[in-house]
């Protein structure tokens, strides 16, 4: 496949979520449906090893595994995808790159050394180490709020001519300042925002599009939740007005409870029902029930409609 640039890094990027078995093993046999479903949704890409992927709580023989079975279906069907190397140890995240390198993905999605927060000139040590270990592959950054360490806007700026292989971060789109300094600061970078505020982030022009917990509902409603953005703004705002009244009333909730982002990401694809996988999270992390996804599910269908 062609490497991905910041030009051409955009659209509606599904991710995928781990499948735990009772026994706290993956079953990887829903993995690869899962997989199977989001290339049929004809979804602009998929990604592995995000925060909603539990990249977090993996042995690396998993790691291995799960970036195998991703890049050979999507090898096989010329399927946009990114592996997500993240780790909090700055030495595994490098490791677990250097053994997906030869699966050629499109990108690699990185977080900051987590455990110890890195200053500016660590930062700059930390990817271009990445950099020279990638072999040509470009580098997205994971940086949303839950970061120890969220960069400003202008941050990015300092790291352009440092890492030219970074492409493209991963955001919370906020105010209109924020909007203003990330145009003058990041525009040389494809800038993505969560699902639910992708329409708002491409009127303010500032998004290129999502790593979407969105696509976690139905893949194929969020592609077109894209595709409005390209062409029919006004209803891809209307739409997602009714996301955001659904998240107020299903979702904040149990965000507010202390449920983290993976179980209110596996509780989206239950209440969707497009992928196929339970809502248990690995322990020690609390989930949410799936005797809950009925109520929710009855509200969605009457907020966003598009979805079902």
């Amino acid at each position: 496949m062609n490497k991905l640039t910041a030009e051409t890094l955009k659209g509606n990027w599904a991710t995928l979520l781990l499948p735990i078995k009772p026994d706290e093993s993956i079953d990887f046999a829903l993995l690869e449906d899962e997989i199977d479903s989001l290339i049929d949704a004809g979804v602009d890409g998929i990604y592995s090893n995000g925060t909603a992927g539990e990249f977090h709580n993996q042995t690396e023989a998993e790691f291995d595994q799960i970036s195998l079975l991703l890049a050979e279906k999507c090898n096989q069907t010329s399927t946009p995808f990114q592996i997500g190397c993240s780790h909090p140890a700055p030495i595994i995240s490098l490791e677990r790159l250097t053994r997906i390198a030869h699966l050629n993905p499109d990108a690699v999605q990185l977080i900051l050394p987590d455990w110890v927060i890195t200053n500016d000139e660590e930062q700059i040590s930390f990817l271009k180490k990445m950099e020279s270990y990638a072999q040509g592959i470009p580098l997205v950054l994971y940086n949303p709020p839950h970061a120890k360490l969220e960069l400003k806007p202008r941050d990015y700026f300092k790291l352009k001519n440092e890492v030219p292989s970074l492409i493209g971060i991963k955001v919370l789109s906020k105010d209109e300042q924020w909007v203003m300094e990330m145009k003058a600061f990041a525009s040389h970078l494809a800038i993505f925002v969560p699902g639910h505020f992708l329409a708002k982030g491409v009127e303010s022009g500032v998004a290129s599009g999502a790593y979407s917990n969105v696509a976690c509902i139905n893949p194929v409603a969020a592609q077109k939740c894209w595709e409005l953005t390209q062409g029919n703004l006004e209803e891809a705002l209307r739409i997602e007005n009714n996301i955001l009244k659904f998240f107020d009333r299903c979702i904040a909730p149990y965000q507010k409870r202390g449920y983290s982002n993976p179980a209110l990401d596996k509780f989206l694809a239950a209440v969707g029902g497009y992928i196929k996988i339970p809502t248990k999270l690995r322990w020690p992390y609390k989930w949410i029930s799936e005797d809950e996804v009925l109520s929710a599910r009855k509200t969605a269908k009457q907020l966003i409609p598009e979805f079902f």
